[in-house]
């Protein structure tokens, strides 16, 4: 049986957590690995239905992530979850639930400016204007990660360089058998 971890995305809303989740799975699976996907709007949807965007609320939204990773990992799975977990102590009760050594944080970074640039929905823009409330990165506090296991910027980096940097971390800490070099073949036009 495969050893269990938990890659942990986290970043601010659009900055490529999901879209990384969603490159990165496939390559683990590739490398022998069972593979489950926790996406925060899903969490949000099935497991946290009801709860709104105050501290306490999303931290119990993180808490229920990470029991349910804990949960996978002990079974052998690699669990990938894309949440924006914004709050440093929530984050580090998802380690210590999971386990130090399980545990691999990846701080996925994108400046503000680029991320009112993608936003599709104008979302930052409302935010930015007062007309959402507790909005992470505008109206409500990220605290970015002091010291991430890997930390990726998807303004500047691929799709495929960001995924390969966590593979090299999990090939580094033992996880995988094949080699990280060799990952994400695929060519992918500019950035996320």
């Amino acid at each position: 049986m495969n050893q269990g971890f938990t890659v942990w995305l986290t970043g601010l809303s659009g900055a490529g957590k999901s879209t990384i989740a969603e490159r990165l799975a496939p390559e683990l699976s590739a490398r022998g690995c069972s593979v489950e996907v926790l996406d925060g709007d899903e969490v949000r949807t099935h497991l946290s239905k009801g709860l709104g965007f105050s501290r306490e609320d999303r931290d119990i939204n993180i808490g229920r992530i990470s029991f349910v990773a804990s949960l996978l990992v002990r079974h052998g799975a690699a669990v990938i979850t894309a949440a924006i977990s914004p709050y440093t102590l929530a984050r580090a009760e998802a380690r210590r639930r999971i386990g130090d050594a399980r545990f691999v944080e990846v701080f996925v970074r994108c400046s503000l400016d680029e991320l009112v640039r993608r936003d599709v929905k104008g979302l930052y823009k409302k935010a930015i204007a007062g007309e959402i409330e507790h909005f992470t990165g505008v109206s409500d506090p990220y605290e970015a990660p002091e010291n991430p296991d890997v930390v990726v910027d998807s303004e500047i980096e691929t799709v495929e360089q960001s995924v390969s940097k966590i593979l090299a971390e999990l090939a580094k800490r033992g996880y995988l058998t094949a080699d990280a070099k060799a990952a994400v073949p695929r060519e992918v036009k500019g950035v996320l």
